[in-house]
Formats: structure tokens, sequence, C-alpha cells
């Protein structure tokens, strides 16, 4: 399946996208609000009527998230070489391909839609940075899960853009601040469930800044792949349904030029996965 989510003027509504068709889901009677709900209960569900995906406006389809988005630094070898030459990371540990993985979370007030701006303003070093990345979204409650099993705890996959503030993420060594400014997360544009979207292997990540390709990895290319990443994080923390985890970024960050180039107002960012689509955003 490929969910989507749409905005009305309470919030969000899910549903299904069938072609260029979007449908959506209705439980009694109401609309549907929480991706946790579709995680439980997506084929229970009823449909509204039908609208053209180009007559609405694609919303994140995660959510509402109550805990803190989980990300990896550092997980495709060429981007660990270029972020340790970088400088930004004042962490310690500037090894070029980590030994375990680099997590990190964004606080849940980052998550923004597609075609949100990107607003450069909340960063006062004016240091904005793109990062194209696979979203995985969790199907059930994982705690001591191995490898090898992890991929049966997948929902879905999305793409996602761990938008970063560069200098502030330097500045205090932990990243946390530096990647958690208001809509530093833009998600989506749709949902691709984990049966229909495979595993994560030969599918192609790229990101564009103003039709110029900045990043391409294929998804094989990923230090920790999805099963290591869930089985390093759910050893210390259970992944709970709808949880996000944001699997770390290519080569071609805009820190990794000399010098930077950091997004500017009047920028347009653009991150594709195939099998997935592109994610959209403007930078202000």
């Amino acid at each position: 399946m490929r969910i989507a989510a749409i905005r009305d003027e309470n919030g969000k509504r899910f549903g299904i996208v069938r072609g260029e068709i979007f449908h959506p889901f209705l439980w009694e009677g109401a609309p549907v609000r929480d991706l946790r709900e579709v995680i439980e209960n997506g084929s229970s569900f009823t449909e509204g009527a039908a609208v053209a995906v180009a007559d609405v406006r694609l919303a994140a389809p995660v959510g509402p998230l109550t805990r803190n988005i989980i990300c990896v630094g550092k997980n495709y070898h060429e981007h660990a070489k270029e972020f340790a030459r970088s400088g930004v990371d004042q962490s310690g540990d500037r090894q070029e391909s980590p030994d375990e993985p680099v997590v990190f979370t964004k606080a849940v007030t980052t998550l923004a839609d597609p075609l949100d701006p990107i607003r450069t303003e909340l960063d006062p070093t004016r240091s904005v940075d793109y990062e194209g990345e696979l979203g995985v979204v969790i199907g059930r409650t994982a705690k001591n899960v191995k490898r090898e099993d992890a991929l049966d705890f997948v929902f879905g996959y999305t793409v996602v853009n761990d938008v970063t503030a560069r200098t502030i993420q330097q500045r205090h060594k932990q990243w946390f601040l530096g990647k958690s400014l208001d809509g530093f997360c833009p998600t989506g544009p749709v949902l691709v469930t984990a049966d229909e979207f495979g595993v994560p292997d030969g599918q192609e990540l790229s990101t564009f800044v103003n039709g110029e390709r900045r990043q391409f990895a294929p998804l094989r290319d990923l230090i920790f792949d999805v099963g290591a990443i869930i089985e390093a994080v759910s050893l210390c923390v259970p992944l709970e349904p709808g949880d996000l985890i944001a699997t770390g970024t290519p080569a071609g960050v805009g820190i990794g030029f000399n010098p930077p180039r950091y997004l500017q107002p009047g920028d347009e960012v653009r991150v594709s996965i195939t099998g997935i689509g592109e994610l959209v955003n403007p930078v202000l």
C-alpha cells in the first residue's frame, strides 16, 4: 500500500493512494487521523470520497509523533569521510567508518510536510544543510530484536530530509539542538508499506538542490542496514508502532564542499527514493 495524509480544518486525514487518487480511510464513519490506527486496523477501514492527489496538499504520512525521531549519523562510508574532514563533528569520535551505529534524536516539532518551507531564519548562524535519508516506520513493539528478525517489525518506508544547522551542531558537540529547529524534518510524500517496498537494497536515493544532484547512493550502501539499526536501538530503547527512524545520509551534503554550500532563501530541495517518490521543499 501507498499510504498518504492530507490536511483539513481538523488536522490530518490518512488514506491510501492508488494511481493518482487519494482514498481517505474511515473508521465507523470518522476520518482516521493517527498513523497508529492505520498500523493496527489498516485492512478494516472503509473509504471516503476519493480525490485526485493533484487537488490536495499532502502532509507528512506519519504521526502524530509522541516520541523523538530516531536518527543514525555517519551511516554511508563516503559521507562519514566527508563529515570527518569537515570539522563539524566535535563529538570526540571522528571515525570514518563507525564500529557501532551513531544514534541521536530530533524533536517531534521538527516534523514537516512536503512543500513546507525550510526556514533558514530560524538558524541564527545561517548554516542550514540538507540530508536526504530513508525513513523507517515501526509497525509493532520491538525490544531486544535480532537483526535477522528486524524487518518483520517494519511497517513501511518513507523519505526524510534531516535538515541541520551545522554551526549549532558543531558548537554544542551533541547534535540534538542543531538537528531540532522547528520544521527541520520534512517527511513524505507517502509511506510505502514494507510488503510493497521490499528489502532496502538496490533502491536509489538522490538529493537535488535547484535541480543539481548533490547526493546519490543505492540503499545497499548503508554501513548499518535497517535490521542492524533496529537491533542496536531496541537493545536499549523499546521501539513502538509509529516510531520514525531516519537511517543516515550519503555523501554530498553542503558541509562537504569547500567552501560549504549551505541552503539559501529561494533554493528548492528535492529528495527522491525509487519506489517511494519525491519529497520537495522550498527554502525561505
